[in-house]
């Protein structure tokens, strides 16, 4: 791989999922990544099988020809199934109903959703002043609560700041009892989309912000930046701190970094009826964005019914035992 390489392909990918860094980085993790022009699918396999699932997350605009494609790389790779979730939202009017059509008549039927149908944006292009005046006044107030009692956000790329990061992540999913990446996930993930890039002299995709309180982190957040978007995929903090607020601070200040970096919008990473972080998430007046099915582009039908099955009594079973081992 060279540098050149991983900017050409980037230039024709829309999403950090779909970026040469991420597929670098799910190599690592032991993957098998296949990248074609302008995507790429990432096998997974299914363990005492000789069979795998592919993924292609967040792609572009489907095509008779790229799905024909796509169909001989599954193929190749022993893959019962490739499931696919284009980045399309359906304020794209036209793009989105074209793009439904052509999966459906190639075949695809609608799949187990791997992102939420729905995420929250807020546009960076307005004013800092034009935002908060559309935030919740419990927001604002908790925003200038946490700057009052002497919270600081700032980057901190280095390696204390990080260790710091993937200590509060299993603090964090254990006090919320949610499913998590492995310290070594996050580590080699980091490797890839911040610490090599860095390195090579490229544009890192993922940045740290930590929020601190007399000169201690209680908060940590990764942030992609790629094209004209941010987003939020990763945070942790301590819980001791709470009252605090300093998550308000956060995401006020990731805002504000991503106008800083010059980019349009910034991507909350997902929406869920009920959930708290939703809750804290609509205190910034995001729009919401719904994006086009989770469809399933299925290669081996008897094979796809087993793995269906096997996978709705896999998450019922780990949700009754979870709450034992926590």
């Amino acid at each position: 791989m060279t540098k050149k390489d991983a900017q050409n392909f980037n230039l024709k990918v829309d999403h950090p999922l779909q970026s040469w860094e991420w597929g670098e980085f799910r190599k690592e993790w032991g993957n098998k990544v296949v990248r074609k022009d302008n995507y790429q699918i990432i096998f997974s396999k299914i363990p005492k099988t000789g069979f795998t699932i592919g993924t292609l997350i967040r792609g572009g605009m489907p095509s008779a020809s790229v799905l024909s494609d796509i169909k001989k790389i599954a193929r190749e790779n022993k893959a019962i199934f490739i499931k696919l979730e284009p980045n399309i939202t359906h304020e794209e009017k036209e793009k989105a109903k074209k793009a439904e059509s052509i999966l459906k008549k190639e075949g695809c039927v609608n799949g187990k959703r791997l992102f939420t149908p729905e995420s929250f944006w807020i546009d960076l292009t307005k004013s800092e002043e034009e935002l908060l005046s559309s935030f919740h006044p419990k927001t604002r107030y908790n925003i200038r609560y946490a700057q009052r009692k002497g919270v600081t956000v700032e980057e901190d790329n280095s390696d204390a700041a990080f260790g710091k990061y993937l200590k509060l992540t299993v603090e964090t999913a254990k006090r919320q009892n949610f499913y998590a990446h492995t310290p070594l996930y996050h580590k080699l993930m980091w490797k890839h989309l911040h610490l090599l890039p860095k390195k090579e002299g490229r544009e890192p995709i993922a940045h740290l912000l930590v929020a601190k309180y007399r000169k201690k982190i209680i908060v940590a957040w990764i942030v992609f930046a790629f094209k004209d978007f941010l987003y939020y995929p990763y945070g942790a903090s301590d819980y001791q701190y709470h009252k605090l607020m300093a998550s308000n601070l956060m995401m006020w200040e990731a805002i504000r970094f991503g106008k800083k970096l010059g980019l349009k919008t910034f991507d909350l990473w997902g929406k869920e009826e009920g959930k708290g972080f939703t809750r804290f998430k609509e205190g910034y007046n995001p729009k919401v964005v719904k994006f086009i099915g989770s469809y399933d582009l299925i290669i081996n039908k008897p094979f796809y019914r087993i793995y269906s099955l096997a996978d709705k009594l896999r998450w019922i079973v780990l949700k009754k035992i979870l709450p034992i081992f926590r």
